[in-house]
């Protein structure tokens, strides 16, 4: 078993911060987004990984190299980006004819990766939703099996959205649709669908059951992002270093503090997450997250994402600012 992770995407909705850092590595409830995943993964048991990779792709690989030094890892770069079945399609010759356990690079769920893993079937992960029309969409017989998907639809005839988990037993049946449907030239060639080629597969005699996830994490934006670092943070508790001082300061749980941090004079919680190295003096923060090496100084923030390298002063604020940036609002 082969786990494909596709970290490709641009990120726009999230930007600034995806100019300087993959989304993929954003910081939630005291881990990354790709971190998150993979751990899921690891503790099922699977060691072998393919990313797929592209914009600041160094930064991914840099970054899995030094995390998961034990883990056996290939890194496949989608120089342009014609969706994710184009993306999956790049790992064709690494897999072989292994079985793989694809995992959308924002996408965070929770449910028994065991379970699903130890199915007899290939499997696609749903979570029922309000509004389908902006997802791929899976109709599901009596007995959990998969009758068809579709690629957000105009009049959807189910509401059950496929998450982007997806365990596939046919590879070979999988990489023969992507090449059906490139190689027919459709209108969707500059957009891939994957959900397109699980069809294929599934009108070609494939047998797909269903599993439903029991909660699915947004984190293609800020406000949803946040939402999910909240409610993960409550799930865990938060976590403090083990060796801390922080001086004439409260903290509000749940919090995720990184190592290495210089808090003074300040109110922390809740939900937040700070990154590492970084410094808050006569600062109150609560529902945000901020990035690691940053320095914030008499500020007041409320649900605000903050990047990496990043000085904040003065007033208050609901602030969403990139990687490598002062700011004074005083």
């Amino acid at each position: 078993m082969k786990a494909i992770i596709p970290v490709a995407g641009a990120g726009t909705k999230l930007r600034p911060h995806t100019y300087t850092q993959p989304k993929a590595l954003i910081p939630l409830a005291g881990k990354t987004i790709l971190s998150t995943i993979v751990d899921q993964l690891l503790d099922a048991g699977i060691k072998e990984y393919i990313f797929i990779v592209g914009y600041l792709g160094e930064k991914i690989q840099d970054y899995v190299k030094a995390k998961y030094p034990e883990l056996t890892c290939y890194f496949v770069y989608q120089n342009e980006r014609y969706g994710t079945g184009h993306a999956i399609d790049l790992a064709n010759e690494i897999v072989g004819n292994d079985e793989v356990f694809i995992v959308l690079g924002d996408t965070i769920a929770e449910y028994d990766v065991k379970e699903v893993l130890e199915s007899p079937y290939s499997m696609l992960g749903v979570k029922k939703v309000d509004d389908p029309r902006n997802f791929g969409v899976a109709e599901i017989d009596e007995e959990g099996t998969i009758t068809r998907v579709v690629e957000k639809p105009s009049i959807p005839k189910s509401n059950m959205a496929l998450v982007g988990i997806y365990k596939i037993k046919e590879t070979d049946f999988l990489f023969n649709c992507l090449k059906k449907i490139m190689e027919g030239g459709s209108d969707r060639m500059q957009e891939l669908s994957l959900t397109d080629a699980l069809e294929c597969m599934i009108q070609s005699g494939a047998k797909f059951k269903s599993f439903k996830v029991q909660s699915w994490f947004d984190c293609g934006k800020k406000e949803t992002l946040l939402e999910s670092n909240a409610t993960l943070l409550k799930k865990s508790g938060g976590s403090l270093p083990q060796r801390h001082n922080f001086e004439n300061t409260i903290i509000i749980p749940p919090v995720s503090i990184g190592e290495g941090c210089d808090i003074r004079n300040s109110v922390i919680g809740p939900n937040v997450t700070i990154g590492e190295s970084t410094i808050l003096n006569y600062t109150i923060v609560k529902e945000s997250i901020i990035g690691s090496f940053s320095k914030l100084f008499d500020v007041v923030l409320d649900d605000s994402l903050i990047g990496s390298d990043t000085g904040v002063k003065g007033e208050t604020r609901s602030l969403n600012i990139g990687d490598n940036t002062d700011i004074d609002l005083g």
